[in-house]
């Protein structure tokens, strides 16, 4: 029996540090979920946090470097590509974020290509002006 373990590994599975880079990039991906459903909990809605959309990138970039040093061209396809949504979805999060806190209209607002940093002081006059 215990020749037999030694062959097949823990459960039955060889265990090596390539086949842990793949499940960390499944437990980080699968992580997403878990962190998606207590933050709609929280809001009693069903919301999309921002650490939602990290964890899909950094697990799907996890999971397409496992893949391609495993060269398995159906894991590539199907984790890597993916990281491009999520980065544009961040994109959208951001640029959301910029105009509610800035609204176009409002003087003063970076979508009004006005400045807002604070303007120097004026000059004080001399005793010549």
């Amino acid at each position: 029996m215990q020749a037999t373990v030694a062959a097949t590994g823990w459960w039955g599975f060889q265990w090596d540090p390539l086949y842990l880079l793949g499940f960390a990039g499944n437990l980080i991906f699968g992580c997403r979920f878990l962190v998606q459903w207590i933050a709609s909990e929280r809001k009693r809605q069903s919301v999309i946090p921002v650490s939602f959309w990290w964890l899909s990138i950094i697990g799907s970039l996890v999971q397409g470097t496992y893949f391609l040093i495993q060269r398995e061209p159906v894991g590539i396809l199907s984790s890597v590509p993916n990281s491009i949504v999520y980065v544009r979805n961040l994109q959208l999060v951001r640029r959301h974020k910029i105009t509610v806190t800035n609204p176009p209209g409002v003087l003063g607002s970076p979508a009004d290509g006005v400045s807002t940093a604070p303007k120097p002081p004026p000059a004080e006059a001399g005793p010549g002006n």
